[in-house]
């Protein structure tokens, strides 16, 4: 297990500061710490959020308009301020790029098809894409990380190739190897990474193998992800210059049909790719032809913000993604991607938490710090929101003190446990950990760390910077034998949703699990709002240089 060994004992509600005792209005800490979340409220914001009239929320649609309305109506009427020049919504100037999907493509002379062997887009304002000849090289895992002393494009001249790579990181197949961080996937594991490097090496384009295990989710999530439009942030000519051409994912039998044809052995490759860094030329080229649509239009972040007192220039962030992936008209039957669980969910807890801190402002206990709800817009086509309030803040990064995160939250029921995606990074956890006890309940990390959780939602655009943020909701052990029945059934019920068209809301979810994190959230923004703590990373994380700890995570072996 693991234990923190503090410059001070983190009490039940106290930080480490000398202003951890402070009282707010005429009630002490202790007095708030518990509340009573309105669970029909809750329920409400959710379905409403993921019905059909919404059109699964995605950015500059219908769905959007909707979305913004609901989320600033909300806002208003708990009394918080806009913080976008008086307004709500913070603009996020945006690209939606369209690839055709009659797409001619042959790798080594095979033709392959969309959406069954591979899906293809292009992130440029080009007209269309007509690669011929192209030749393809295999780079492993197509990481280049010096602190790793791997990279796999080393000695290689990637101008006018196509990469082919596999997804994840060295770690997942060789987890008691030592290297990168076993099982646990690197942000060097992430798709978006790869075509960054890839783009960085100066390749025309990029495709990565899926691989269902290892990526930790099936082809059908791809398949749905990827096809349709696809919206990035609006970049300089620059910025968007140095981007690959074309990039995409190949299934894994479309991957070893490509290497047969090179005379190549895929699973060997695979195999000395996890054992040292690789490139090989495949001898063999890409010839890829489609059209592709660009569109520019404004998305919205939806900022709101409650006002504290003494340490008003001090902020806590939250952050929830209001959007998810739309409709796909080409589908028959159900086209809309409702996302209820990903992530209505999560931006009805932010309502909820909001509301609660809103009342206690108005009965005279508000907090000295200010909190920020940010209702992200882009998250799931690669956290373009979070990624553009990081880089154009309403608000000082030096001066926001932390970023708790809700996507997804719990629909199994109550927990014993309390999951800390990524747990071990900085100091704001400890403030979870102790809020969890209170509820009986012991933190842990985790189950499946290869999934890389922690690089796959809006808080890492805020951990980036330095700034110590939280993924955090749920567990795994349930509370009790009905809870645990229940959750069978609605794990089945729920199966292969992610991403997917059933992704809709149930009036027999079980809800209580989501409200006991709820309440871990809430004591936490009791706790670090009326202190003088700046929580930090721990050193031997990937953002300690940018805002130390002043505490030390060890590991106890007893």
């Amino acid at each position: 297990m693991r234990r923190l060994y503090p410059l001070c004992a983190l009490a039940m509600l106290s930080a480490c500061s000398p202003n951890s005792s402070q009282s707010d209005g005429n009630s002490t800490l202790a007095e708030l710490k518990t509340v009573q979340f309105n669970e029909a409220r809750f329920r409400n914001d959710i379905k409403a959020l993921s019905s059909d009239e919404f059109e699964g929320r995605a950015p500059t649609t219908h769905g959007e308009k909707l979305t913004l309305d609901y989320l600033t109506k909300a806002f208003t009427e708990m009394g918080l301020k806009g913080a976008y020049q008086g307004s709500f919504l913070q603009p996020v100037p945006m690209v939606s790029y369209t690839a055709d999907e009659a797409q001619q493509v042959t790798l080594a002379g095979l033709p392959f098809k969309y959406r069954k062997d591979l899906v293809l887009s292009s992130r440029h304002d080009n007209g269309g894409i007509n690669i011929e000849n192209a030749p393809l090289v295999f780079v492993g895992y197509g990481v280049n990380a010096p602190e790793y002393g791997w990279n796999d494009y080393q000695d290689l001249d990637m101008k006018g190739k196509i990469a082919v790579i596999l997804v994840n990181d060295p770690g997942f197949a060789r987890p008691d190897s030592g290297k990168f961080n076993g099982k646990a996937m690197t942000y060097y594991g992430r798709w978006s990474y790869k075509f960054e490097e890839a783009s960085r090496q100066g390749a025309l384009g990029a495709l990565i193998i899926h691989d269902t295990e290892p990526a930790s989710y099936p082809w059908s999530v791809v398949e749905n992800s990827w096809t349709g439009p696809q919206q990035d942030l609006v970049l300089s000519k620059a910025e968007q210059d140095s981007r690959i051409q074309v990039e995409g994912w190949l299934t894994l039998d479309a991957a070893a049909q490509l290497f047969d044809k090179a005379g190549l052995s895929l699973p060997s490759l695979m195999a000395r790719a996890a054992d040292s860094p690789i490139n090989v030329p495949l001898e063999q080229t890409a010839s890829i032809a489609f059209k592709n649509k660009a569109e520019y239009a404004n998305s919205y972040n939806v900022v709101a913000t409650l006002t504290g007192s003494t340490q008003a220039d001090e902020q806590i962030l939250y952050t929830a993604h209001w959007d998810h992936i739309g409709k796909d008209e080409t589908k028959a039957g159900d086209q809309i991607y409702n996302g209820a669980m990903d992530n209505a969910s999560g931006t009805a807890g932010i309502l909820e938490i909001a509301r609660q801190l809103a009342d206690n402002a108005k009965q005279g206990h508000g907090l000295a710090r200010s909190v920020t709800f940010i209702a992200t817009t882009g998250e799931e086509q690669g956290l373009l929101g979070s990624r553009y309030y990081a880089a154009n803040p309403l608000y000082p990064i030096d001066k926001t003190v932390a970023v708790l995160n809700l996507d997804s939250t719990n629909i199994y029921g109550k927990t014993k446990d309390f999951t800390i995606v990524g747990k071990g990074k900085s100091e704001l956890e400890t403030y979870l950990i102790d809020a969890a006890k209170q509820q009986n309940r012991i933190a842990m990390g985790e189950k499946n760390p290869a999934s890389g959780g922690f690089f796959r939602s809006d808080h890492f655009s805020f951990a980036k910077l330095g700034v110590p943020a939280v993924f955090a909701g749920g567990g795994s052990d349930p509370v009790d034998e009905a809870t645990a029945a229940y959750k069978t059934q609605m794990q089945a019920t729920m199966k292969g949703c992610y991403h997917n068209v059933c992704d809709e809301y149930h009036e027999n979810w079980d809800l209580s699990g989501a409200l006991q994190d709820l309440q871990i959230y809430y004591q936490v923004t009791r706790t670090l709002g009326n202190s003088k703590d700046w929580p930090g990373y721990y050193q031997g994380t990937e953002f300690n240089s940018l805002r130390p700890a002043k505490t030390t995570l060890v590991t106890d072996t007893k």
